[in-house]
């Protein structure tokens, strides 16, 4: 693993930033970045979705990173999007991108305790890899949270309805055939398609520039990523899986009008977990982790104050 350091500004305060690549089983180099000390307490894994990359984080990471207790924030991009390697299509899954999850824990948090924060796929991903990885709900797996995603269902509402058009098939056959030729295309349809991609991803108010972030990190997705994802979100299922989580503290939330993933998604998996807080961000859309970053890191803030007391409660070992 090789290792920098370099400074970045959170408010007043100065913190380190260590950039590092971790390989995956398979031989895929992962873009990794790591903000604060080794012996924090807790590390906060923040796992993005699809199509973005670690630095739709940015927002919240900053907020994050001027908690007054310490923590190590963990963030990196999946495979095949932003600087992490590419991959054989065929491991562009969801329980890959959990074995990978699994890799990053072991390399960068050890055995200490570690909170998974995931928007939309990295919500996904983070249900995968407690359903795959059950023994650690309780262990090293302290607390979670899930925002702007769902357990199951997705083409059953809002605009994951369209995975079931047969443009989409037609889509991920064209990518296969001719990649270069599609991704070309991709390029002229984001432009042309751009008010409607907004509407999709944001709420009613919002920063042109936290727009063009997104849109940015929408394009630079080779198309290769893109579509061989949409079969995993067609039989997308980890509703098993929420209950457990309920040995943890755990919090949803999303946007109330959030058209990828509708709250619809969020309501459903709060109630199959015992003692989740379900926490609604008024006229945010799917984008929420920029749209609302403040918001979030609030939440976020809550609930690693709801884990270190869980743990004082703890019986001793």
């Amino acid at each position: 693993m090789t290792v920098s350091t370099i400074s970045t500004t959170a408010g007043k305060r100065s913190v380190a930033e260590r950039h590092s690549r971790i390989s995956t089983d398979d031989g895929v180099n992962l873009a990794v970045r790591t903000i604060g000390a080794d012996d924090a307490d807790l590390t906060v894994v923040l796992l993005h979705g699809h199509c973005l990359r670690s630095q739709s984080w940015s927002y919240v990471r900053e907020l994050l990173a001027e908690l007054p207790r310490r923590v190590r924030i963990v963030s990196y991009d999946h495979r095949g999007h932003g600087d992490s390697d590419a991959a054989d299509p065929a491991g562009y899954t969801l329980n890959r991108l959990a074995r990978d999850l699994h890799t990053v824990l072991d390399r960068t948090a050890g055995t200490g305790r570690v909170v998974l924060v995931g928007h939309s796929m990295g919500g996904m991903t983070a249900l995968t890899y407690t359903r795959m990885y059950a023994q650690e709900v309780g262990n090293r797996i302290a607390g979670v949270a899930l925002i702007a995603t769902a357990a199951s269902d997705l083409p059953d509402s809002g605009f994951g309805r369209f995975l079931h058009n047969p443009v989409i098939s037609w889509f991920q056959a064209a990518t296969r055939r001719a990649p270069r030729t599609v991704q070309g295309a991709k390029k002229v349809c984001c432009r042309v398609f751009a008010p409607v991609i907004r509407a999709a991803e944001f709420g009613r108010s919002v920063n042109p520039r936290v727009v063009a972030l997104a849109n940015a990190m929408h394009n630079e997705t080779p198309i290769e990523t893109m579509a061989s994802f949409l079969s995993e979100f067609m039989v997308y299922d980890e509703s098993a899986a929420l209950p457990a989580l309920g040995a943890v503290p755990t919090i949803v939330l999303c946007g109330s009008v959030d058209l990828m993933t509708p709250p619809v998604h969020s309501v459903a998996m709060a109630a199959a977990i015992p003692g989740a807080k379900l926490i609604d961000v008024t006229d945010a859309g799917h984008a929420v982790i920029m749209e609302r970053p403040e918001v979030v890191a609030a939440a976020i803030g809550d609930l690693l104050d709801a884990v270190r007391h869980a743990s004082e409660l703890a019986p001793a070992a």
